[in-house]
């Protein structure tokens, strides 16, 4: 395969801090073309969590709070299982305060590790990706999720192309 430099790509979604799963979807079109044989190749990920000016969050006093994201090759209505075929990455955050004021919590992502890194990454033969996610109430602000992708573009023949784009759309 063909394969061009590395490049990244971000996105950043406002989940909010209501318990509701929101979803934006990125852009793939100048990457992706399962016709032209042209499939994206990502190489790793990273995510943060963050308050809307970037910094850390915060948890209610005497509270617990959680936050997940989700990337996927198919539109989502709700967080699913990892397992689910159109899950590329997923996370998960936990933060505990125990203190008497809101303060910045003690925080825990040991139950879902939030970089991912493949040894020969993950394709991509969809035009759109979808970035979810979902925060609890106990945040003392909406929760941004940012997520940077570092990508390269490969090409493959028509029919393996074709073949990996209907494996990544429908349920």
């Amino acid at each position: 395969m063909a394969r061009s430099d590395s490049f990244f790509i971000r996105q950043t979604l406002n989940a909010d801090n209501l318990n509701q799963y929101k979803e934006i979807p990125l852009d793939l079109g100048a990457y992706v073309d399962a016709l032209g044989k042209s499939v994206l190749r990502v190489h790793n990920i990273a995510v943060t969590f963050s308050d809307p000016d970037g910094k850390a969050l915060e948890v209610s006093t005497q509270s617990s709070a959680a936050a997940q994201f989700q990337l996927c090759t198919q539109s989502q209505t709700d967080i699913v299982f990892s397992s689910n075929r159109a899950v590329i990455s997923s996370g998960k955050l936990y933060g505990v305060n125990n203190l008497t004021g809101d303060h910045y919590p003690q925080v825990s992502h040991d139950t879902d590790v939030l970089p991912q890194m493949w040894t020969n990454g993950y394709l991509v033969a969809v035009d759109s990706i979808y970035l979810g996610g979902q925060a609890s109430t106990q945040w003392t602000s909406d929760v941004y999720m940012s997520i940077t992708l570092e990508c390269t573009v490969e090409t493959m023949t028509q029919a393996s192309a074709m073949a990996l784009a209907l494996s990544q759309q429908g349920a």
